[in-house]
């Protein structure tokens, strides 16, 4: 798939570091130091034209977070088809003590962009009924592991 995209001066085009990866890296184009528990909306000088019926997703980057508590606030951030502004990156420094510099060319988010599946939504006053019922967080249980320690196996 092909889309056109428009990288001023200050920004860098997207790029996937290996062949076959989902996300594209996210360029920043200015600096920034963020604080334990501070968010900051960094630009990328990226803007695209993604064609009718795909969607753009901002992820975040799995060694930012694992390393320095960095993700995102939105993840992931939407993109739709017909948005044509710079793509902003809005970050949050988890970490309760350190913080943590964004410097203007790190890489500091990916982009996936997808084809879309729309759906039609039918209104009902009941839903067929499931194995897992309306049962949320948690309601599956514990890993075979935790169910082990529990003695619950």
């Amino acid at each position: 798939m092909s889309f056109v995209i428009d990288v001023p001066v200050s920004g860098v085009l997207p790029t996937y570091a290996q062949p076959g990866d989902a996300g594209a890296d996210l360029i920043a184009t200015e600096s920034v130091s963020l604080a334990p528990g501070q968010r900051a909306i960094v630009g990328t000088g990226v803007r695209l034209e993604l064609p009718e019926g795909t969607v753009g997703f901002v992820m975040p980057r799995s060694g930012l977070a694992a390393k320095h508590g960095i993700t995102l606030v939105n993840a992931p951030g939407t993109i739709d088809s017909g948005y044509r502004g710079e793509i902003k990156v809005i970050l949050l420094n988890t970490d309760s003590s350190e913080t943590y510099s964004i410097a203007a060319g790190d890489r500091i988010a990916q982009l996936v962009v997808m084809q879309l599946a729309p759906v039609h939504f039918i209104q009902t006053e009941q839903l067929s009924a499931s194995q897992r019922g309306e049962g949320g967080f948690g309601s599956t249980g514990y890993s075979s592991d935790q169910e082990a320690q529990d003695g619950t196996v």
